[in-house]
């Protein structure tokens, strides 16, 4: 019963990543871009991580899996604050025709 929960949020976390995938696509200015990159793979990974987590149990595992999550949890949103502050800082600016 464990197993299922697990298996089913590592599938939630692939089909929001593929939404996201979608998403990416969609969108035409960097801006919105680069802030639905941050969200797939914010809850996309933390999602996938919690599923690992409950898959590998109490174990030396599942600290090296908080570890690895709690990285990334903490580098993901500082990286693109960097890159999407030094596009602006640089002067990139949205284009007319993406402008609501």
């Amino acid at each position: 019963m464990i197993d299922l929960l697990a298996y089913l949020l590592i599938t939630i976390a692939l089909f929001f990543m593929a939404l996201g995938v979608i998403g990416l696509f969609r969108f035409k200015d960097f801006y919105s871009r680069i802030l639905i990159s941050a969200k797939i793979e914010t809850v996309g990974f933390l999602t996938i991580m919690i599923g690992f987590i409950i898959l590998s149990g109490l174990s030396y595992a599942t600290m090296k899996i908080l570890l690895i999550t709690l990285l990334v949890m903490i580098t993901n949103p500082l990286s693109t604050h960097a890159i999407a502050r030094s596009a602006f800082l640089s002067g990139y600016t949205i284009n007319q025709e993406t402008r609501p």
